[in-house]
């Protein structure tokens, strides 16, 4: 019988290799930038060119490296960090595995330019797909240059896999905030296609987050900090008003290292727990100091993932360090009763002796059999997409004799025809019942609202373009790069609903002009959560930008839980319900009403 195990050539095991640590630009630039980190440099400059497929390089000013150095680095393997085994628990670095520049050297052409500090010439080399080029003294600044061009050069099915260019950007944008971020003592530059969109200087760690991600950050951060004789936390939490719908600003550092551990995070959600809501999560960006023999990071090529000795331990920490600078700033609510009379008159209080007794105040010439509107009764939110006002009852079996087409003509009101008394009532500022011939119709204003307004967005970005009311003073917000990136892929949409976005420059963008009817005071909210939905729905197949944008600003604009509406309002959102083409779903397929039948109705009564 012959031998048929044989060893892989190099350049076979180096494509697998890379295949594991570099999975896109965006795995590239983590290794390089982690590198130029360890290299001990206070000024990294990055530069990309199509989303990094053209262009890679990064530049510091670290310690640099020698003529044998430049080439041993690119060996499967190689590094300064480890001498022996157990040199794997206690390391103090950021790269360590020896993996990373073969893994980039064997998949792009590769130009690194090095020089000591105390030498007066460098070196430059250059490698395509793990073969050596060229290796000569070159003039250049002390630090080091790593180039990489044409990635994926000899992996053509690797690079076909790549997403969009706007997709592996907002990849490299957050592998560049994962360094930049807990790196504060470094000053990091990115230019993308010959833009700058970070400079980022020498700053603390709360100002490094708010140049990263705006200077709104200035007033959201709660610092948190904790010290034990095993472990020390540090960093700040975001107040629970700006929680997000999407795991968006949560960032783990173990030994300034980015982490996901899924655990950690639980403590975090956890000691947030009375303060958001089922469908939010907490934004935070907190860094473990912890000895490096009381963990495990040699677990995953790309680092990410960690064992820790003791995570039960970790958990409380890191859960009680939480939970106290929510308390400190006062954020959930308490009852003290040792607290001082005198300090009454700060909280707007009068002091003792002071109490007046308060007035009757009374309309002598109120009637309330007089006809006409309750002053009482509060108007909600102006609605876009405005329709013509219809019988419900020619809407109704018009609905019934057509059934929709989006649920193959299966609808719970097919072959109905009902009948209703015109009259409505709302219940706790959520529903809207009224009733027809089978029993009692209760429809969910919120989603109602959302399914009306749902179907006329994406009436608007079929083709035809809603009027833009023209800002008086425009409105500037700072986004980050990511956030950028999503609003310019959408602004074609977004000017067909009638926004008017402009770029300002240093990831920032000027409002000119709003749709019709919408409140400028909720300019920064809408686009926020247009981010947010589109982030959280970009995973899912086969749906379009048109299909989230829609959602997105039908959830953000739709009437909430609780406004009160009187009768023409409830007959209005009734009638605009059903001459949608499926009233009885919002646009996430929760039902927007229910019909209990009269049977279910005498079941009640006659318990």
């Amino acid at each position: 019988m012959s031998n048929i195990i044989k060893l892989l050539p190099d350049s076979v095991a180096n494509q697998i290799a890379a295949g594991e640590v570099i999975q896109r630009p965006a795995s590239a630039i983590k290794e390089l930038l982690e590198n130029a980190v360890d290299a001990g440099a206070t000024e990294i400059n990055l530069t990309i060119k199509d989303a990094g497929k053209t262009l890679i390089q990064v530049t510091d000013n670290g310690c640099g490296m020698s003529a044998v150095d430049m080439r041993m680095c690119f060996e499967r393997h190689a590094t300064s960090k480890i001498q022996k085994a157990e040199d794997l628990f206690a390391i103090h670095t950021l790269g360590f595995r020896g993996e990373a520049m073969a893994s980039i050297a064997a998949i792009a052409h590769v130009e690194a330019k090095s020089r000591p500090h105390e030498e007066e010439l460098g070196t430059c080399l250059r490698i395509e797909g793990s073969k050596v080029i060229s290796q000569e003294p070159c003039p250049c600044k002390p630090g080091t240059t790593i180039t990489v061009k044409n990635l994926f050069f000899n992996v053509p099915a690797r690079r076909n896999f790549l997403k969009s260019d706007t997709a592996e950007t907002r990849h490299i944008f957050e592998e560049f905030n994962r360094v930049a971020i807990i790196q504060p003592g470094i000053a990091f530059s990115l230019t993308h296609n010959n833009k700058l969109i970070y400079k980022l200087p020498i700053a603390t760690e709360k100002s490094r987050i708010v140049g990263i991600f705006g200077k709104v950050y200035d007033q959201r951060l709660l610092p948190v900090e904790q010290k034990t004789d095993v472990l020390t936390i540090k960093g700040f939490i975001v107040k629970p008003q700006y929680a997000k719908k999407t795991r968006g600003e949560q960032y783990f550092f173990v030994n300034h290292r980015f982490i996901k551990h899924s655990y950690l995070n639980h403590a975090v959600t956890n000691a947030f727990s009375e303060l958001l809501p089922a469908d939010a999560f907490p934004s935070y960006f907190i860094n473990i100091e912890i000895g490096p023999s009381d963990i495990d990071v040699n677990i995953h090529p790309t680092k990410t993932e960690i064992n820790f000795q003791d995570s039960r331990y970790v958990y409380a920490v890191l859960y009680s360090a939480v939970k106290k600078s929510i308390g400190m700033h006062n954020l959930t609510p308490t009852l003290d009763f040792s607290v001082d009379p005198q300090l009454n008159t700060t909280l707007g209080m009068p002091p003792e002796g002071e109490i007046k007794q308060p007035g009757i105040h009374y309309d002598p010439g109120y009637n309330p059999f007089r006809p006409g509107k309750s002053k009482t009764e509060t108007q909600p939110p102006a609605s876009f997409g405005r329709q013509p006002q219809h019988n419900w009852e020619q809407v109704f079996r018009q609905e019934t004799a057509q059934p929709s087409t989006e649920t193959g003509g299966q609808t719970e009101f097919s072959g109905m025809q009902e009948e209703q008394s015109g009259s409505f009532f709302q219940i706790h500022g959520r529903y809207i019942v009224c009733n027809v011939r089978s029993g009692l119709m209760i429809i969910d204003q919120h989603r109602a609202h959302q399914r009306i307004l749902y179907e006329f967005f994406l009436e608007q970005l079929s083709g035809r373009q809603q009027a833009s009311q023209q800002q008086l003073f425009p409105q500037d917000f700072h986004f980050s790069a990511g956030d950028i990136s999503i609003l310019k892929e959408l602004e074609g949409l977004l000017r067909q609903l009638g926004f008017v976005l402009e770029d300002f420059g240093a990831n920032r963008i000027v409002v000119k002009g709003v749709p019709e009817n919408f409140d400028s005071n909720n300019i920064r909210e809408t686009l926020e959560r247009i981010v947010e939905d589109f982030k959280t729905q970009h995973s899912q197949p086969g749906m379009d930008n048109s299909i989230r944008l829609a959602r997105a600003m039908a959830t953000q604009l739709a009437i909430k839980q609780g406004t009160l509406l009187n009768s023409e309002q409830m007959a209005d959102l009734f009638n605009k319900l059903f001459t949608c083409k499926l009233p009885q779903q919002a646009p996430d397929g929760s039902l927007t009403l229910s019909i209990i039948p009269m049977e279910k109705l005498e079941q009640f009564l006659s318990r």
